[in-house]
């Protein structure tokens, strides 16, 4: 019997496992993947819909064109996860594994935030950045909020980019003068491990009049005086908010008790948990890299490297190194790029790519890269 390798969750990590586990090992293992939703969406491409560069369907990637061998895709919503025997109970039936890898990602938590889903929008969602790309047109006056609510927080930079953004979206409707823009973070700089990323955003807020309030998350919103309350007590009026919720994992990982302070902890060389066989990557995972896809995706090698060598023999791989790089949008149609080493050193390192030209060509790369890679064509 092929050995059996269930993937939970069809994001980055998830997609780059299937993909290698079937480029190598073909029709002699059996990889079960498993997501509740039937498309993935880039997360970069939930702005393109928010300010209307890109239509919804125009981003979503059908699953049902993933065709691999050795691979099979299940939409179904996951009920239970026992990872001492390797089985996952879903709405499908259960499904037994050899090597069980867990990358559901983060859910959002709107309770966490008293407020925000009576008096405030969320873009990290594509049903969000539907809402809002509805929902902008009408705002021609006031103060716009980019708020970030919790941290750690999928995609660092993106808080930034959308205030740049949203600088661009009312520059070009001619209401910007009429409009103030403030974007208020947990961190004391835009992206802490590159110094010069950070200088460079903050500079670019300066420029465009976008006031930056550092190291304070938004903790409630009063609907009713249109006021962001920040977690120093200080509180800044709002006439639309465009929120970052506070993040955790889902509550089939935490009901598995394979979480600690609210992630699952993980061995940041091999990406194992504390049960055998039992994987953890991407965003639902303690690692000490940030929750963006490039790392769930550079994670996901590392565990099919290990299962090639465990099932054909071999060499184990070397350790998680932790690399990344993420595109930052400065708007104008600029991409800079930021490169972090979060794991080779004693601290976080991050080296700044200017905005060009030839990042932009990169980004777009990036993304039908993957598309042909994961989704075929």
């Amino acid at each position: 019997m092929n050995p059996r390798v269930v993937v939970l969750g069809a994001g980055f990590g998830g997609l780059e496992l299937a993909t290698v586990l079937s480029e190598s090992l073909g029709d002699d293992v059996d990889v079960t993947l498993i997501d509740k939703n039937d498309a993935f969406v880039f997360g970069y491409s939930k702005l393109d819909v928010m300010f209307g560069r890109a239509t919804p369907r125009a981003v979503r990637l059908p699953y049902r064109d993933i065709t691999k061998p050795g691979v099979r895709f299940l939409q179904q919503e996951i009920t239970a996860i026992d990872p001492e025997a390797r089985t996952v109970t879903t709405d499908g039936g259960v499904h037994e594994a050899d090597f069980l890898v867990v990358a559901l990602g983060a859910d959002y938590d709107f309770d966490a935030t008293p407020g925000l889903a009576e008096g405030g929008n969320e873009f990290y969602s594509l049903e969000g950045a539907e809402r809002l790309r509805e929902l902008l047109p009408e705002f021609t006056q006031g103060r716009a909020i980019v708020g970030v609510c919790g941290a750690p927080f999928k995609c660092p930079p993106a808080p930034s980019e959308a205030a740049l953004l949203l600088h661009d979206y009312l520059s070009t409707r001619g209401v910007r003068d009429d409009c103030e823009i403030s974007l208020t973070i947990p961190f004391g700089t835009p992206v802490p491990p590159s110094p010069d990323t950070s200088r460079a955003l903050v500079d670019a807020f300066a420029e465009r009049g976008i006031e930056f309030v550092p190291s304070r998350r938004v903790s409630s919103l009063d609907p009713a005086r249109r006021v962001a309350v920040l977690e120093d007590g200080s509180e800044l009026p709002y006439d639309l908010f465009l929120g970052v919720p506070k993040h955790r994992a889902p509550d089939v990982v935490v009901a598995s008790g394979m979480t600690e302070d609210g992630y699952v902890p993980v061995n940041p060389k091999t990406l194992e948990a504390r049960f055998p066989g039992v994987y953890a990557i991407g965003d639902v995972a303690t690692i000490g890299v940030p929750k963006a896809g490039v790392f769930a995706e550079g994670a996901a090698r590392v565990i099919a490297a290990s299962l090639i060598a465990r099932l054909r023999g071999g060499n184990e791989p070397g350790a998680y190194g932790g690399l990344g790089s993420c595109y930052v949008e400065f708007g104008a149609g600029r991409v800079g790029r930021v490169d972090v080493d979060f794991l080779s050193g004693p601290k976080p390192t991050g080296t700044f790519q200017e905005p060009s030209d030839a990042l932009v060509a990169e980004k777009r790369r990036f993304g039908s890269s993957r598309r042909a890679r994961w989704f075929g064509g």
